[in-house]
């Protein structure tokens, strides 16, 4: 069974905790610094989420999230299952080594990518914590 039922689901889990990084002290001003526009294409279940560096936040955040479809282009694009985003983000999925397995499939500079790896360490442990605070943590084990 999928870690997301539905397209609103995962929006509201991923694209609600992108929200919240997008404020946070410890990631937030490596991303800015990076300029860059990632954009995730998901699939199980279909849905997209853009993160973009380039310009400043109308909510006062570090970056902008944008939930769907946008006509922004991104400089990365990644492809992957919602499931495999989540067991990323809960620091079981090496980006390496799910590139190399084509469990994620990216285009663009990936090691622009690859660089921002540190500054999203934090998150590892900022995830469980956050699925836990939206009475989600039915999700940690998945």
């Amino acid at each position: 069974m999928a870690v997301f039922q539905n397209e609103e689901e995962l929006y509201d889990i991923l694209g609600g905790f992108f929200q919240q990084i997008k404020f946070d002290e410890a990631i937030g001003p490596e991303i800015a610094a990076s300029k860059i526009v990632i954009q995730w294409e998901y699939s199980d279940p279909s849905a997209k989420i853009t993160v973009d560096a380039s310009g400043n936040d109308p909510e006062g955040g570090y970056f902008q999230v944008i939930l769907g479809p946008t006509d922004i282009k991104p400089e990365v694009f990644m492809t992957m299952k919602g499931d495999i985003a989540h067991q990323f983000w809960m620091g079981k999925v090496n980006l390496l080594a799910a590139l190399s397995r084509r469990q994620i499939v990216a285009k663009g500079p990936i090691p622009k990518t690859l660089k921002l790896l540190p500054a999203i360490a934090p998150s590892y442990e900022k995830y469980p914590q956050y699925l836990e605070t939206r009475g989600r943590g039915d999700l940690i084990g998945k």
